[in-house]
């Protein structure tokens, strides 16, 4: 059994350093099983690369942390075209233990008692990905005692704002650096988080789905023409 981590890629070093520690964050929780970190683009080595060569029944679990394009069109033709009877969990948000990262990374940060909280996120063009967004800043507020709102770095609404009526602290809603995030760090917000990264809960998180993905696949009714059955991926 392999937990293959199906991220989007970046250009940024940086980034993909990140995605390499989170990788370890997940392998070192269950040092047994192979683990690896694949792209959907840009960075190598490609998810599509990947997926033949692997032994026995493969899990995927998308390092997104919301729906879209990515989850809903990219990933599943990767994996109907070169892993078929590959198992796909869903994607990352929303979830309590992002919000326990995200408190982390704004403690960090040096977040005081009377910031305003807007968790930033890149943003899509589908509504339910942006929804997705919001429930996760619900969760965040819940956690935080405060209230927090969502904003799109790019697509979706309501964007970042230009000016900000009072000190703001940003949650960074991504999971490594790279262009999004730079684009928050240039925001002019009092303080940025850093993205959540390697923390231990992101790793919980990753074998939760993937659990949840195993258990689903076990629920499926099996015929005998057809013994191996895939997941199609929610969220």
């Amino acid at each position: 059994m392999t937990l293959v981590l199906a991220a989007h890629g970046t250009r940024d070093a940086r980034g993909e350093a990140v995605l390499r520690d989170v990788a370890a964050a997940v392998r070192a929780r269950r040092p047994r099983r192979r683990v690896e970190l694949a792209y959907l683009e840009i960075s190598r080595p490609l998810l599509a690369d990947v997926l033949p060569g692997l032994p026995g029944p493969v899990t995927i679990v998308p390092l997104l942390l919301a729906g879209g394009y990515h989850v809903h069109v990219d990933l599943p033709e990767v994996v109907s075209r070169t892993r078929p009877n590959a198992h796909v969990a869903r994607p990352l948000g929303p979830h309590p233990l992002l919000s326990r990262a995200l408190a982390r990374r704004l403690a960090e940060a040096g977040l005081r008692a009377g910031d305003a909280v807007v968790l930033a996120a890149a943003g899509s063009s589908d509504p339910a990905a942006l929804a997705g967004v919001r429930a996760q800043a619900r969760l965040l507020s819940v956690r935080l005692g405060r209230p927090v709102t969502a904003a799109f770095a790019a697509s979706g609404t309501p964007a970042l704002p230009r000016q900000w009526d009072r000190r703001t602290a940003l949650a960074s809603y991504l999971l490594a650096p790279g262009f999004f995030h730079t684009r928050l760090q240039n925001a002019g917000a009092a303080l940025v988080s850093a993205p959540i990264g390697a923390d231990p809960g992101l790793a919980a998180l990753i074998w939760r789905r993937h659990d949840d993905a195993q258990r689903a696949r076990k629920c499926q009714p099996t015929h005998h023409h057809d013994r191996m059955t895939s997941t199609r991926p929610a969220g």
